[in-house]
């Protein structure tokens, strides 16, 4: 199953439990008493905050998938398919410590261009800091579109 039709899977499975705890919420408040009220307006935060980090979820993921289109578009995706493996799968530490060096590397010669943060995030991955790669990415997303709305072209 690709990755996509699982995630649009799950999104569906907890818009529906949202909306149940939704309807639990309406039942509490129904009851009329200060407490039920109270719990009801309490418990129907969370389908709102729930609908708002799907929202930025999904968001995010486009803007990530809209720039590793252009990115691919340009020839300028990351490949680590060369880089040695654990049998678990995952890359080498010491070859994506290695490889995230040069990708660090690359944002330093060059801050403002979103690819090499891009990259750079990719290696954060890589190498198991996805903390890092998130905010990382955001940068990157932040750089595009302030290119794109500059009309700029690729490097």
């Amino acid at each position: 199953m690709k990755a996509r039709n699982l995630a649009l899977l799950l999104t569906a499975a907890l818009v529906v439990y949202l909306v149940l705890l939704a309807e639990r919420a309406v039942a509490l408040i129904g009851t009329g008493t200060a407490a039920g009220i109270a719990l009801g307006i309490g418990v129907f935060l969370l389908p709102l905050l729930g609908v708002w980090i799907i929202v930025v979820t999904w968001r995010s993921g486009a803007q990530i998938q809209r720039l590793s289109r252009r990115l691919d578009a340009e020839g300028g995706l990351p490949d680590v398919s060369d880089l040695p493996r654990r049998p678990s799968g995952r890359v080498d530490r010491d070859a994506a410590d290695g490889w995230f060096d040069q990708r660090r590397a690359e944002v330093e010669a060059d801050q403002d261009d979103w690819r090499g943060w891009y990259r750079l995030a990719y290696a954060y991955d890589v190498a198991g800091d996805r903390r890092r790669a998130r905010a990382t990415m955001r940068k990157a997303v932040e750089l595009e579109g302030a290119e794109r709305k500059q009309g700029s072209s690729p490097k």
